[in-house]
């Protein structure tokens, strides 16, 4: 039976795994979990993974070149979650051991997020809440609706992509800049990025977080829109100048922004940012319902079974290179044969 140590913490295994995931492992793996009540240090990570053939990591616990070099034990490492940005997985090539990643099975989850940031920053509905709740009673406002207004979608990926579908089916005009793809939609204006910074009513920002796309939105970004429009960033503060964004809220520069990412812990929105009375922010929670969650550890497990199986996993990283993972399957496949 193949041995697999889960990273997560507690709260985490419950919120970002769930009992589903963790007893379709157990049917066919002997499964070790951190009850530590806190994210792992390499120290930490090495200890609860040895005497374990697979690795499963949540998204905070990172997986660097010293934990691949005290594991020989270890021949695959399953991020659940498509981002690997915690694993140099340089090193577990050079340690011969297999990468994996997740599906982005949270795309409606985060949409429907992104959707629900629009509306409550076009029709004011968290500032009148909170009114509301300090008994002071507002006053009504002029709001905006979609249907109407113009988005503009930094980024055509699987979010980027249901969220210009779902945009267009509310009444919205919907342009979208994404330099590496040809978008061949006759709902989508494809431009460039000044147009789209300059005509949009909501700015979402969906690209990837590369190095390349590292502050993406700064100071020059932000001067570029409306003062009536709104910035949405659903996807990774590394995106974003926050320095600038704060002068560009401050000084007027731009109606306000939503935000469920940031560069503060665990990716969420930065305070000094969230705090401000334009902003609407959320805790990184835009992939964090049942069906999302369960997608992704749902697939973990089938890479899992696989290793155990003794075949080629999907959404492997880097099967080229792993060589560990390769004698492991070569073991089970004589194993098995014998």
């Amino acid at each position: 039976m193949i041995r697999v140590f889960l990273s997560h913490e507690p709260e985490a295994l419950k919120n970002f795994y769930g009992e589903r995931a963790i007893k379709e492992l157990k049917k066919f793996a002997e499964v070790r979990i951190n009850d530590s009540k806190r994210v792992l240090t390499t120290d930490m990570l090495v200890d609860g993974a040895k005497g374990c053939d697979a690795v499963v990591l949540d998204r905070n616990t990172p997986a660097d070149e010293a934990f691949f070099a005290s594991c020989p034990g270890v021949v695959s490492v399953h991020r659940c979650a498509v981002d690997i940005r915690t694993v140099d997985v340089d090193a577990a090539s050079r340690a011969g051991v297999l990468v994996t990643n997740a599906s982005p099975g949270f795309v409606d989850a985060v949409v429907d997020l992104s959707l629900g940031l629009m509306i409550d920053l076009a029709r004011s509905v968290s500032s009148y809440v909170s009114d509301y709740h300090r008994d002071a009673p507002p006053a009504a406002r002029m709001g905006r609706q979609l249907s109407g207004s113009t988005i503009g979608i930094i980024g055509h990926g699987s979010i980027g992509a249901r969220l210009a579908e779902v945009a267009h089916a509310l009444g919205m005009t919907v342009l979208v800049h994404d330099p590496y793809k040809t978008i061949d939609d006759r709902h989508i204006r494809q431009t460039s990025m000044a147009e789209l910074l300059g005509e949009s009513d909501f700015v979402h920002c969906l690209a990837t977080a590369t190095p390349e796309t590292e502050n993406l939105m700064d100071e020059k970004a932000f001067a570029a829109m409306k003062e009536s429009a709104y910035f949405i960033n659903v996807s990774r503060g590394n995106l974003v100048d926050e320095a600038a964004l704060e002068r560009a809220l401050t000084n007027g520069r731009i109606a306000g922004a939503a935000m469920d990412v940031g560069r503060a812990a665990d990716q969420k929105p930065s305070p000094r940012l969230a705090r401000l009375p334009n902003v609407i922010a959320t805790p990184h929670i835009g992939g964090q319902t049942p069906a999302a969650i369960e997608s992704q550890a749902l697939e973990t497990v089938e890479q899992v079974r696989a290793v155990s199986e003794g075949v080629l996993p999907h959404n492997p990283i880097n099967p080229d290179r792993a060589f560990r993972f390769a004698e492991f399957i070569q073991l089970r496949s004589e194993g098995a044969g014998s």
